[in-house]
């Protein structure tokens, strides 16, 4: 735990600035380059050994990404961002078919790839869009990454504190629905707060919460459905980047899953 908290205390102000006050270029780059990490993660979660194989799918997904970013065509971004959404829904019924795609085949292999793409780059899709919307201070995009460290926090508290129904015990052992319930009220909060400070007032205030709620839910999915890999995988975590954090997979599996359902929302919404 102190390992976490250091690790979390060193982070967080990077995090933030980065988030804030870095123009696009070089914040792509940057989250590029850390969606690249986790594609390697994802390999290894995947079932893939051979280190020349890995390479090559996290060459081409990083190469989809910069194609996605250099390209003029929104049609094809916001198709990405809907393709995402329409996955992670579809990650609940495999989240309740817990065993699907469990053994190690090369079939096996090749689906969960497929779902690491789908995971990762829409996400990263949704993020640029985001990010791109707002001039300096990029205040939205920090917005979007807040709901989902905030669900974590509150989610731990209140499970550490009132947890006793497990949410999904073959999964996930920790997590109980009492957390989702603190996540949900928590991040609500944090929601409306942070929608006042942008401005938002009125409707528009209550439909953002609830695009938040919406994206703070699927972050969940996207946290139990990154320990079914790794129960798959026979792994604790999908790396050893963040010392007591573990990998980028293990960090930002929930932002992977929210960012889409955020950008899709906010969008409609005409923010």
């Amino acid at each position: 735990m102190k390992q976490r908290i250091i690790t979390a205390l060193l982070i967080t102000p990077f995090a933030i600035a980065l988030f804030l006050f870095v123009p696009t270029p070089a914040f792509v780059a940057v989250i590029g380059t850390i969606c690249g990490i986790g594609m390697w993660e994802w390999t290894r979660l995947s079932g893939m050994r051979e280190r020349l194989w890995r390479a090559i799918a996290v060459a081409l997904g990083v190469g989809a990404m910069l194609a996605l970013y250099f390209t003029s065509n929104i049609v094809l971004w916001w198709a990405f961002i809907i393709l995402g959404c329409l996955a992670w829904i579809g990650a609940i019924f495999w989240l309740r078919q817990f065993s699907f795609a469990a053994s190690p085949t090369r079939e096996h292999t090749a689906i969960k790839l497929a779902a690491g793409a789908l995971a990762i780059l829409p996400a990263f899709a949704g993020l640029m869009r985001i990010h791109q919307t707002q001039t300096i201070p990029h205040t939205w995009a920090l917005y979007a990454m807040l709901l989902v460290w905030s669900a974590d926090t509150f989610a731990y508290f209140a499970g550490s504190r009132w947890g006793k129904i497990k949410l999904a015990p073959q999964i996930s052992p920790g997590k109980t629905r009492e957390g989702l319930y603190g996540a949900l009220v928590g991040s609500g909060v944090i929601a409306a707060i942070g929608g006042w400070l942008l401005d938002v007032r009125g409707a528009t205030l209550i439909l953002l919460v609830l695009v938040a709620l919406v994206s703070v839910a699927f972050s969940v999915v996207g946290d139990l459905f990154e320990s079914l890999m790794k129960r798959h995988a026979g792994v604790k975590d999908s790396g050893n980047l963040f010392p007591g954090h573990g990998g980028v997979c293990d960090r930002l599996d929930g932002v992977f899953a929210a960012l889409p359902f955020f950008a899709l929302g906010k969008a409609l919404l005409g923010l």
